[in-house]
């Protein structure tokens, strides 16, 4: 199995949509999991509908599903990813979180975003934005208007990162609580951009992913492959 997240994909990096690209085209797993933030914006499944970056990008998945197993877990930037976009594409959408059973062991699969307690302004955005009638009232608008207000939140969050704003992580006690309600040893998460892997007491662990960008010195074009023994490696693809 392999995981990936954090690509943020975006018409303006077609550097890294280009690896992502050829990474789809040759991963070789048994089933691949994307465990959020495939992109930088989603506005709503319709922009899959025409001629376009999204349209491309549903292309590419669409060929992936037809391999192998394609299971996508939404992030805080692609949330609005719906049924509609899965069942164009054939990948299958994933709670968060989800316990996933490889071999015999258990991994709890999250974006991670719902862990960072302490980020309380992002957690009462995610609570909106998350609302079904929020949502339900944002895609009844016109296509470009999502598109103009997605534009504006990722400024936003780009002046945010220029003016050195330090993010939370994950908290410790959160994950631990998660990892025994769901009786799994290792979390798999994405979203802090950490790529590491921290032992939380003496028997349960979270690895993180890294993210991916193809600008980078050097680039961040990361997999991760958790084999059925139990084997945790990361695959560079740069």
């Amino acid at each position: 199995m392999e995981f990936i997240s954090d690509l943020h994909l975006q018409a303006a990096e077609p550097s890294t949509f280009e690896a992502w690209r050829r990474y789809m085209a040759n991963v070789g797993a048994d089933a691949l999991f994307i465990l959020g933030d495939l992109f930088e914006a989603w506005v709503g499944d319709d922009v899959a509908q025409q001629a376009g970056f999204e349209a491309d990008c549903a292309a590419v998945l669409r060929a992936t599903a037809q391999r192998l197993p394609l299971f996508f877990l939404v992030g805080n930037r692609d949330f609005l990813v719906g049924v509609g976009l899965a069942q164009a594409t054939g990948m299958t959408l994933v709670d968060d979180p989800t316990v996933f059973t490889f071999g015999d062991r258990r991994w709890l699969l999250s974006h991670g975003d719902a862990l960072c307690i302490d980020d309380h302004a992002y957690l009462a955005f995610r609570a909106q934005v998350r609302d079904a009638r929020w949502q339900q009232q944002f895609l009844a608008q016109p296509l470009a208007t999502r598109q103009a207000m997605a534009r504006s939140v990722r400024n936003e969050s780009e002046q945010l990162k220029q003016g050195g704003r330090d993010y939370a992580d994950v908290d410790t006690a959160t994950a631990l609580q998660w990892l025994a309600a769901a009786d799994a040893p290792v979390l798999v998460h994405g979203h802090t951009h950490r790529p590491r892997e921290h032992e939380l007491d003496g028997t349960h662990r979270r690895i993180v992913l890294s993210d991916w960008d193809a600008n980078a010195v050097p680039p961040r074009l990361e997999a991760l492959r958790i084999t059925r023994e139990g084997d945790v490696r990361r695959i560079g693809l740069a």
